[in-house]
């Protein structure tokens, strides 16, 4: 192979901005998913709807990210990864709108799916194209931006969801011009939706994808700018670098990841239970129920934001640690620690509600198990969010080879969609029998993810984008 180094002097601002625009995309994906938590009371009253009805005006968002997640990569491999950015922020400001005006529940949730496709859409071309565009050295740390704006997301729209809901007395009461605050909570996302847009317009192409569409003048330009290098023939070494870790006499599709373990290749395998996984400890069961936690430890309802907002400023602080280390420690360490820590916070948390008394559906817990319950619940979220949130979307940029990378993606991407959907759905029934039996599961599998990690996930640190994969196997006929 030839040399591939960056022949760089700096971090040019050029590739920050642009991976800054990027990861839009993620702030969206957060703003999204978070929203509905503050009008779904609202909504449950105005519409009659049953716990079923309501809680599937939730979830349903899941089932759109997993789709959006599965087409997105073939749709950028074929239209380029600025045509499904643009793609993405039409899906959310069309289901913000669609969701600002909804007259019942089956028409919001035709617009939260569409929006959860968005999300899905999000999930995917965010971390592909920051990967694609970053030189080595910091791509890590660029990737991570994709999960602190994720983090970012969910904070501003816990923050504009209590200010429109105090403003007007109640997210069920009138706000502006006689509108339903819950349908405000809605609109909002239409500005980050439409600065989204108008700024992927503006930013240059994947230079792998210009490769793959033989526009390698134009894909040289692109390294030249991003790489912050003077020098023509390192840009042409890594041009030709790409092409070679592209040849191929067909397009890409959904049939390169076949292979001979299980019928994928296994490196898309591991993408898959990296996502699972991600999903699989539990995370968003802190942020979905975490009201039932914080009442159990004596709490009360009124509290439930201060909580709230102490969880949500933590997950954002602590993603600072990981782009601060991704790039020096490396991910596969980082995803270790991340599980080591998760096992041991679970644990107590599941041995604390063991000690609960009171109804399953209302516990109580004694003290100290309560304060042991409360300071095991935010090391959690440390350990999650400095290592396991941003690190997951940090490999899946980078960890295919390039002729799989939107596809693999794309499927690993569906795989956490369907993955937390499974995990929250499945919660309250869990939690009906016991909260210890709960988290003594997400414990069981954050256990799992330290053994997967230490045995499959290969480290990627300081590795340029065309040297993964050398080790796969030509995909079989």
């Amino acid at each position: 192979m030839s040399d591939t180094r960056d022949d760089t002097g700096g971090t040019t601002t050029k590739v920050v901005l642009i991976s800054v625009v990027a990861a839009i995309g993620g702030f969206l994906f957060g703003y999204d998913t978070s929203v509905i938590n503050g009008a779904v009371g609202a909504i449950t009253e105005q519409f009659g709807l049953s716990d079923l009805l309501s809680g599937f005006a939730v979830s349903c968002a899941l089932l759109g990210a997993a789709l959006g997640a599965w087409f997105a990569g073939r749709i950028a491999d074929r239209y380029g990864r600025k045509i499904v950015m643009i793609v993405g922020a039409a899906l959310f400001g069309v289901s913000a709108v669609g969701s600002a005006f909804a007259f019942g529940v089956w028409d919001l949730v035709v617009w939260r799916f569409v929006g959860g496709v968005g999300v899905g859409v999000a999930s995917v071309i965010a971390p592909t194209y920051i990967a694609e565009v970053a030189p080595a050295r910091i791509r890590g740390r660029l990737a991570s931006l994709q999960q602190l704006a994720i983090t970012v997301g969910i904070f501003v729209a816990l923050l504009s969801n209590a200010f429109i809901a105090n403003s007007a007395g109640g997210a069920a009461e009138s706000a502006w011009f006689g509108w339903d605050a819950w349908r405000w909570m809605f609109l909002v996302e239409v500005v980050p939706a439409v600065v989204w847009g108008l700024l992927a317009l503006e930013i240059p192409e994947s230079p792998r994808y210009l490769v793959a569409q033989g526009e390698t003048q134009k894909a040289g330009q692109v390294l030249k700018e991003v790489l912050g290098t003077r020098s023509l023939d390192a840009v042409q070494r890594k041009v030709s670098d790409i092409r070679k870790s592209l040849q191929r006499e067909d397009k890409p599709s959904l049939r390169d990841l076949r292979g001979p373990k299980l019928g994928l290749l296994p490196i898309v395998w591991v993408g898959i239970l990296l996502s699972v996984f991600q999903q699989a400890v539990g995370i968003n069961v802190i942020f979905y129920y975490s009201t039932v936690l914080w009442q159990a430890v004596g709490f009360q309802e009124q509290d439930a934001f201060t909580t709230s907002v102490i969880t949500s400023v933590t997950n954002v602080v602590v993603t600072f640690i990981a782009i601060a280390t991704v790039d020096k420690i490396g991910r596969k360490p980082l995803l270790l620690a991340g599980s080591a820590g998760m096992v041991v916070s679970l644990t107590a948390m599941a041995i604390s509600f063991a000690q609960a008394t009171g109804p399953v559906d209302d516990p109580s817990l004694p003290q100290p198990w309560g304060t042991v319950a409360v300071i095991a619940a935010n090391l959690y979220v440390i350990s999650f969010g400095a290592t396991w949130g941003p690190v997951v979307w940090v490999l899946l940029g980078e960890m295919f080879p390039n002729r799989i990378r939107a596809a693999g993606l794309a499927v690993a991407a569906a795989a956490q969609w369907l993955a937390n959907f499974a995990v929250s759905t499945t919660f309250p029934a869990l939690a009906g029998i016991g909260l210890q039996v709960a988290y003594g599961l997400y414990a069981t599998l954050a256990l799992l993810s330290l053994v997967f990690v230490w045995r499959a996930v290969r480290e990627t640190k300081g590795r340029e984008l065309e040297e993964m994969g050398a080790e796969e196997p030509a995909r079989a006929g």
